[in-house]
């Protein structure tokens, strides 16, 4: 299968997640400060490797995860009615904690920058 159908699929299995997230899963531990960062199909249509971002602390994080791995029978029939495919791939979540990363990184950044601007490193 060619890897522009791929990603399209990827993109329509984005889609149906973002929109089960935003009004069609009744989890109380799925809050709405979750959000689907990517979506990989594998090659073969067997998965969909979903990752997804969840504002909160870890505790939240993991019971997001939960509630979406209960659902996912749920969530498969969804994409099986919403996209168009012979096989339905089945959705494997992983947590997406690149934005978390990122602002870890800035935050140490910008404390190296104060730390030499109080020395007075970088003035001259």
């Amino acid at each position: 299968m060619n890897n522009k159908r791929i990603n399209r699929i990827s993109e329509e299995v984005k889609k149906v997640i973002s929109e089960l997230l935003y009004n069609g899963l009744k989890d109380p531990r799925v809050t709405s400060m979750t959000t689907v960062t990517d979506v990989k199909v594998t090659r073969d249509l067997s998965f969909a490797n979903i990752y997804i971002s969840v504002l909160g602390d870890k505790k939240e994080k993991e019971d997001c995860l939960k509630g979406l791995q209960s659902a996912k029978g749920f969530i498969r029939s969804e994409i099986g009615k919403r996209v168009d495919l012979r096989h339905i791939p089945e959705p494997i979540f992983h947590l997406d904690e690149t934005l978390e990363h990122a602002s870890h990184i800035t935050d140490l950044i910008e404390k190296v920058k104060m730390e030499d601007n109080n020395r007075g490193i970088g003035n001259e």
